[in-house]
């Protein structure tokens, strides 16, 4: 689906696959304005998820000040990954900036929820446009609580559509 450039909207930067999965799930929730939301390929590793944002996004964000970016990647159990990726943000595009993902990975979290990749999208689709924790205050997902909760406040009025 294209995204209208100039309306608010979001993009996803997918580490991997399994976290391309995991947005197009995301996507598929009838909750969701797919019109408003793009995911863009697996950018093959979380430190290349931050060479694409630099390299492409950042001058795009400031060319169309109504774009948001999830930078979706997994952490590996690495407590630094979070503070790295965040000090590759420049300071004037920092508030549309989110960094979310699997405190470990997604196939840890694929095993534990026993959902599919698509399914655990789903549920965390469901959860935002709901006000619910249910998935997303899950160990592996509890983490993201502060990043998300800026988000949703972003994303919101435009992102999930009443049903």
């Amino acid at each position: 689906m294209n995204i209208k450039r100039y309306q608010p909207h979001l993009i996803v930067l997918p580490e991997d696959r399994a976290n391309e999965r995991i947005a197009n799930g995301f996507i598929d929730n009838l909750n969701v304005n797919e019109r408003a939301i793009q995911v863009d390929r697996p950018a093959g590793g979380w430190g290349k998820v931050v060479k694409k944002f630099k390299e492409v996004y950042v001058d795009e964000m400031r060319k169309f000040t109504r774009s948001m970016i999830v930078l979706l990647i997994d952490f590996d159990r690495r407590e630094d990954r979070f503070s790295y990726v965040h000090n590759h943000i420049p300071d004037d595009i920092k508030a549309r900036v989110f960094i979310l993902g699997v405190q470990s990975n997604p196939e840890m979290l694929r095993r534990v929820t026993n959902k599919s990749f698509e399914g655990i999208g789903e549920a965390l689709a469901e959860d935002c446009a709901n006000n619910r924790n249910e998935l997303w205050g899950h160990d592996l997902l509890e983490h993201n609580r502060s990043e998300l909760d800026r988000m949703i406040l972003s994303v919101k009025p435009f992102l999930f559509v009443a049903i």
